[in-house]
């Protein structure tokens, strides 16, 4: 959804979450399914705190330049770190790196590991 986001320029997405999982008929649990549209509500509500943690954990790397699959990983990661704490920050971090492999470039695993620690330790320092 994100993705989706990120590419029409910031508009609403079309179609919803729930559309997308019944046209690639994804059989998710109600908890499941609820988790994941609070993380994806989380992002879009705070986008702006999110992008600036990501952009000043980004060493020599502005928003902007970076891929599409990467920055909106790291968003979705940045806005569990910070919104949501239960679930544990390693957690949060190795799944943003699966989606990294999955999803993104033979760099992005590193790239978005790179990141996320450092917007770890500074969410960690400021709790």
């Amino acid at each position: 959804m994100l993705y989706a986001m990120d590419l029409s320029g910031g508009a609403e997405p079309e179609p919803s979450l729930a559309d997308t999982r019944e046209s690639f008929d994804l059989r998710v649990e109600a908890e499941g399914d609820s988790f994941a549209e609070g993380i994806v509500d989380n992002a879009r509500e705070h986008m702006a705190e999110i992008d600036e943690e990501v952009q000043s954990a980004s060493k020599n790397w502005r928003l902007e330049r970076m891929s599409t699959v990467d920055r909106n990983i790291l968003r979705l990661a940045a806005a569990e770190l910070m919104y949501d704490e239960s679930v544990p920050t390693k957690v949060v971090i190795n799944e943003a790196i699966e989606l990294a492999k999955r999803f993104g470039t033979t760099e992005s695993p590193a790239f978005v590991n790179g990141i996320l620690d450092r917007v770890a330790a500074k969410v960690r320092e400021q709790k």
